[in-house]
């Protein structure tokens, strides 16, 4: 049975391959659709060259770019809204535009926490993603963003109590305790993933973000990290299956 298509759905250039590096590149490794939509920042930037080069090591495609501003950093895209700012319609309907463009079969976001740090764009892309799934397929939604689309299936990825307990303070950032991380109950989580043999993708592909490495922020203190410690934070991806619409089509599963 092929693997089905991916597209996975963050805020920021390098969310995706700290998120769920593994998982794309195991999809892709099969020859399956993937790709990865960034809210954040626009094609003109430095981070959207390292979101290139990241994507290109994980099999992605080409960014696709909201084109919003990551909040506090204007130039992240000049003239153009912080992303929890901007317009809620028009965030929903161009990435419901990417979804009947991709028609992927998978749909994976950050948690409804927004993953480990809470980050508030985090949060609202979670939002918004949520959102653009329940207008896809539905036609008088959204008309101009072309024909309708249902994806089978929505995957958030998280982080459960368990892991920040065996991981402790290397997940947390700094002046930051594990136990202040939001992480789900364990019970939570539906699909847990082995990537260790999409490692050396998945750990390229985060240190393709070289302005995140250079201010130290979380490609930057795994680049520090001894190779025994990136491969116990980077082996495991945990994810979460969020309902979606009754009547969906047959149900499409991560490759474990």
């Amino acid at each position: 049975m092929p693997v089905p298509s991916l597209l996975a759905v963050f805020a920021h250039p390098d969310d995706e391959s700290l998120a769920c590096g593994g998982v794309l590149a195991r999809h892709a490794a099969t020859g399956a659709r993937t790709g990865v939509v960034t809210a954040t920042w626009t094609a003109d930037t430095s981070r959207a060259d390292e979101l290139a080069e990241a994507l290109r090591i994980l099999g992605a495609g080409p960014p696709r770019l909201l084109g919003f501003a990551d909040g506090g950093v204007p130039e992240s895209a000049p003239g153009r809204p912080p992303l929890c700012e901007a317009p809620l319609d028009e965030a929903v309907g161009t990435l419901v535009g990417h979804l009947r463009e991709f028609r992927p079969d998978i749909v994976v976001t950050h948690d409804a926490y927004g993953g480990l740090t809470g980050h508030p764009d985090h949060a609202h892309t979670h939002r918004i993603t949520v959102l653009a799934l329940h207008a896809a397929p539905l036609e008088r939604l959204y008309p101009e963003a072309g024909p309708p689309w249902q994806p089978s299936a929505l995957y958030l990825a998280t982080y459960p109590h368990s892991a920040a307990a065996s991981m402790g303070n290397h997940l947390a950032r700094a002046g930051r305790r594990a136990n202040a991380m939001y992480t789900v109950p364990d019970e939570l989580v539906t699909a847990t993933v082995d990537v260790r043999p999409w490692l050396g993708q998945k750990l390229a592909a985060i240190l393709a973000h070289r302005s995140e490495v250079d201010r130290g922020a979380a490609p930057g203190r795994i680049a520090a990290f001894p190779p025994e410690v990136r491969e116990r934070l980077l082996s495991t991806e945990w994810y979460i299956r969020h309902p979606l619409l009754p009547g969906t089509a047959a149900q499409s599963e991560l490759a474990i």
